[in-house]
């Protein structure tokens, strides 16, 4: 049903279905309709507001540090159990990822520092099939234990690639295992074999002695970039509209990046069935409620804003003044709702709303029971 509710929403995003307003123009008297949103978070139309609101608190959030970019990318045999157990599963990759960070950043022969960071779940590949990671910000140091120093990590490097990979390779495996004799976990398809032990137990062992890819990017040059890639990797699914490039009612094709040739950043086509692309949109449909982006050890929101006023002493940067509260996000809100009701024609006026559009309703379709 989750998937059932993800299709009706984006097919009848901005559309009559859902009623709208009728908006001129006070100076020129020129007309729009604007139909309401879906605001449903998969949508692709939809988040802009959020994703602006949630990159300027982030903003404010910012340490005149440099700011690293880690990836943990869940290997294809995980990431095939997943599909059943989507929850479970991303619940471990987050866990394990965490504790990977904050255990190898704490210890004295790699940094001796509580770090602050955030993760971001992705599920897709630019081909849109089923591709588990998330992205991790790593503040480019930390605390001292007791809280009086800051250290700062090694000019152009975070923590040892190989280090990290090993950890999180041995955390999310003992998570998995007792996630399995917990019962937590579903098998389906041709993952249904291994409800024995012995077969889980085999399934597993090859993982054991791969090398799970981590990935340290090297430093964001500065605020700026780091603002820049958070509007690229926070608040969308899957893709955007700017890279559907045809449909009809049979073919839908789709830019991507093929970054397995020796131009990883040449844009190809890919032309697949409108079921295929379906299919593969809806792979990414999170749990109901699930959180995709999460955050750690310095940035954890209980403790936040102490800890960011004591890294900005320490640092001598911005103190906690500069920190978003309510009314802000509120004035935010405003001003971007200003500019949005901005004559698109004469560009002095300002659209005003002169009539309601009422939604129409709709019966979701019967399931065929037979």
């Amino acid at each position: 049903m989750a998937h059932l509710r993800v299709m009706r929403a984006i097919e009848v995003c901005r559309t009559a279905v859902l009623g709208g307003h009728v908006e001129r123009c006070h100076q020129c008297a020129f007309e729009r309709i604007a139909y309401n949103s879906c605001r449903n978070r998969h949508c692709p139309k939809c988040q802009n507001l959020d994703k602006l609101e949630w990159l300027w608190q982030r903003q404010q959030e910012l340490l005149p540090i440099s700011y690293f970019h880690v990836v943990f990318t869940l290997p294809s045999e995980i990431a095939a159990l997943a599909l059943s157990n989507k929850k479970t599963l991303f619940q471990i990759l987050f866990r394990a990822s965490a504790e990977t960070l904050i255990t190898i950043a704490a210890d004295p022969k790699h940094l001796g520092a509580a770090i602050g960071f955030f993760s971001i779940l992705h599920t897709w590949g630019q081909n849109l099939l089923f591709h588990p990671h998330v992205h991790c910000v790593v503040t480019g140091g930390g605390l001292a234990p007791g809280g009086e120093q800051w250290i700062a990590s090694r000019a152009g490097f975070f923590l040892s690639v190989r280090v990290l990979s090993r950890l999180f390779r041995r955390l999310f495996l003992a998570a998995l295992e007792q996630a399995y004799t917990s019962g937590k976990l579903e098998f389906h398809g041709p993952m249904e074999g291994l409800k024995a032990g012995q077969k889980f137990a085999a399934y597993l062992e090859p993982l054991r002695h791969q090398d799970w890819v981590v990935y340290a990017k090297p430093p964001f040059g500065g605020a700026e970039q780091v603002i820049d890639y958070l509007g690229r990797y926070t608040h969308r699914v899957a893709l955007s509209n700017q890279r559907l490039l045809a449909a009809n009612g049979n073919n839908v094709t789709f830019q991507y990046k093929d970054y397995a040739s020796t131009d990883p950043q040449r844009r190809r086509s890919m032309t697949v069935t409108a079921h295929e692309f379906i299919r593969r949109f809806l792979l990414h449909v999170l749990p109901d409620g699930f959180q995709r982006i999460r955050y750690y050890g310095l940035l954890a929101n209980r403790f936040r804003a102490a800890n960011l006023e004591r890294c900005r002493a320490l640092l001598h940067g911005p103190r906690s003044a500069m920190l978003p509260d309510h009314h802000q996000i509120d004035e935010l809100r405003d001003r971007i709702t200003k500019a949005a009701a901005e004559c698109p024609r004469c560009k002095r006026g300002v659209m005003v709303r002169v009539a309601t559009i009422a939604a129409i309703r709709w019966s979701a379709p019967r399931q065929d029971s037979s």
